[in-house]
């Protein structure tokens, strides 16, 4: 893969600012040309390295926030020298000499603290932010359109993941749980692009199974074709329910059940009356499905499931499984994978009667995706409820052999979370995904619709208002930390105060609308052709509000680096908010409206700034950041 230049057109004095300053000596894992605290903390690193004759490495994982007192601080004792710390600290402080980056060190307890060049900190992070959204440090899209890149990094390099998320069941309710694993596994599809992986996006469906015998059953009783066209989801978990009740009254019931079983033996044979019958059904669903994803700004690569394994193949598994050491058949046919030995239980995996099981399955198909795509890691997004099936998994496929499934390696990773509670519709009845965005949406809309002035400006009022309601919804789900239960609240996550989602949107929209407005008075910041050496910066590095909102941009490609380890959307939400309450901080203090031109420029330039990161940030947790509202 070919990274793009450090940016060439974004210059001050004809130079990229960047090159302008002092050459910071290269490290693993850093790239200060994108992420402008790598170069501060290299700054440091490289002054300590030389005076106290520690490793870079060491030094600049050593660098970390200084608090209140200073930019940096760092705690000496952590090197384990064999001079006392008063002497280290005088030997760093004797030799220190400030440059563009580092302005000044002092002491405090066992540690020495940094404080940076706030010059050099406005200008390198605003030119870095500028160049990565709208310059050649931009990524492409498809079509070769500019997308912002800031925050991005290329960690993950020439590595591949396959992230399977969402995986709901044909026929059965697209509930909460399927809307949580939705949610953050897109998320997490996203953050591994953001950090260089090559992602496919894997929908697992729940496909196959006697279930469908019954529901082919059910549809020549209950079914209706306009009905099945209107909403196939919807009407074949009806019919679904109506020969589930039926099935389960005496001898008619075990007749359906019987039927039921015979129905999906003919499609395990190949049956293709069978088969054409079940394809329909599915094909009729997934489509239905795909209209949900988008309205929830979610795509997948694959729609597989668990009749994507097919019954040769899982024969082979099986067998592998009688002969392996670690299985034991019981008197009653079972076959059982024997796990006790790692706290695990046992796990049937073959029944007596010899059909497999769920998991069975799972085994095959990680298998078949491996030999397939030979992936560096794959994640199964999926609730805590099924903590102990995927360690079940997990250690079945190591101890069969194969060397992608070692637990060391950590290529198989299962990011599970906690319940929703009380998702219901306003009436108080569970039903389909849909159900819950639609009333998302109106109750959205009728809140918008209050104020008639914005609202009579906006082309699609009804558009907008499902993509903030989108965003109440996933911000709600992802403010906390994914493995906690947490409360739907309808009332809440409609509020434009506080930390929630509309919260979000409106400040994006607020500085979209101050660029605008003053564009309209003639105050016009140029994007791709914008000539950085007119910009008076250091007219924001003496005021307080302005560095406080410079730092957090200075963040983000930390905090993209962060989310990736601890694989938590909560950390993106965080800064989020973060970022926001500084921008209101500011917004009362470096007014841009009646200025001298060239204060109202450099602030409208540190306002959009904070808006292309805010709406990077938004879109890597898959919301869409609005312009009005």
């Amino acid at each position: 893969m070919s990274h793009p230049p450090v940016p060439s057109k974004h210059t001050f004095a004809g130079v990229p600012f960047f090159q302008q300053l002092p050459k910071l000596p290269s490290l693993e894992g850093t790239d200060a040309a994108r992420a402008p605290q790598d170069a501060f903390r290299l700054a440091i690193a490289a002054q300590l390295s030389e005076v106290l004759g520690i490793s870079l490495q060491d030094a600049f994982l050593a660098v970390a926030p200084g608090g209140k007192e200073a930019d940096f601080k760092v705690v000496l004792p952590r090197f384990r020298l064999p001079a006392k710390i008063d002497e280290l600290q005088a030997k760093v402080l004797d030799a220190f000499q400030p440059n563009e980056y580092i302005e000044s060190v002092s002491k405090q307890g066992p540690a020495v603290l940094y404080k940076v060049n706030k010059s050099t900190l406005v200008k390198l992070v605003l030119s870095t932010v500028h160049a990565m959204t709208y310059g050649d440090g931009a990524a492409t899209d498809e079509q070769g359109n500019k997308q912002p890149s800031y925050g991005s990094n290329y960690s993950g390099d020439g590595k591949s993941v396959i992230v399977e998320f969402s995986s709901p069941n044909i026929a059965k309710p697209f509930h909460a749980g399927h809307l949580r694993s939705t949610i953050i596994g897109a998320f997490l599809a996203n953050l591994y692009e953001a950090n260089g992986w090559q992602v496919r996006r894997f929908n697992y469906l729940g496909d196959w199974g006697k279930q469908f015998g019954l529901l082919a059953l059910g549809w020549r009783r209950f079914g209706d074709e306009a009905k099945l066209k209107a909403d196939p989801v919807q009407h074949l978990f009806d019919v679904y329910v109506e020969i589930n009740r039926l099935a389960s009254e005496g001898e008619e019931g075990e007749k359906i059940h019987e039927a039921a079983r015979e129905f999906f033996k003919g499609m395990e044979e190949g049956k293709e009356e069978n088969l054409t019958e079940w394809r329909r059904f599915r094909e009729l669903s997934i489509e239905k499905y795909k209209e949900t994803y988008a309205r929830l700004n979610v795509h997948f690569d694959e729609y597989r499931g668990e009749s994507s394994v097919k019954l040769t193949d899982l024969e082979t598994t099986l067998q592998q499984l009688r002969e392996a050491p670690f299985t034991t058949r019981e008197e009653n046919g079972a076959l059982l994978a024997d796990l006790t030995p790692y706290k695990l239980e046992k796990a049937v995996i073959e029944r007596k009667d010899g059909t497999p099981l769920y998991l069975t399955r799972d085994i095959r198909e990680a298998a078949q995706r491996y030999d397939q795509y030979h992936f560096d890691k794959m994640i199964y997004v999926i609730a805590s409820q099924q903590d102990l099936h995927a360690a079940q998994l997990f250690k079945i496929l190591e101890l069969m052999g194969y060397p992608w499934a070692k637990k060391e390696d950590g290529r198989l990773l299962h990011i599970n979370f906690g319940m929703v509670q009380g998702m219901s519709t306003r009436k108080g009845t569970v039903v389909f995904l849909d159900h819950i965005l639609n009333e998302t949406k109106d109750a959205m809309h009728d809140v918008m619709r209050k104020n008639e002035e914005k609202y009579a400006q906006l082309e699609d009022p009804e558009g907008t208002a499902d993509i903030v309601g989108m965003t109440a919804i996933k911000i709600q789900d992802m403010a906390g930390k994914r493995i906690n239960n947490y409360a739907f609240d309808w009332k809440r996550m409609f509020s434009f105060e506080g930390d929630t989602g509309p919260y979000l949107q409106y400040n994006h929209v607020r500085l979209c609308s101050m660029e605008r407005t003053n564009a309209e008075d003639g105050l016009v910041l140029p994007k791709a052709d914008l000539d950085l050496a007119s910009m008076q910066t250091d007219r924001l590095a003496s005021t307080p509000e302005a560095i406080e909102l410079v730092w957090l941009i200075a963040q983000w490609p930390d905090v993209v680096r962060t989310a990736s380890r601890d694989h938590q959307a909560s950390t993106i939400v965080t800064y989020c908010f973060k970022l926001t309450h500084a921008i209101s901080s500011a917004w009362e203090k470096l007014i841009v409206k009646g200025q001298e031109r060239e204060e109202a420029l450099v602030r409208l330039w540190l306002y959009r700034c904070a808006k292309d990161v805010l709406g990077s940030a938004l879109r890597l947790l898959t919301i869409t950041p609005l312009e009005r509202m």
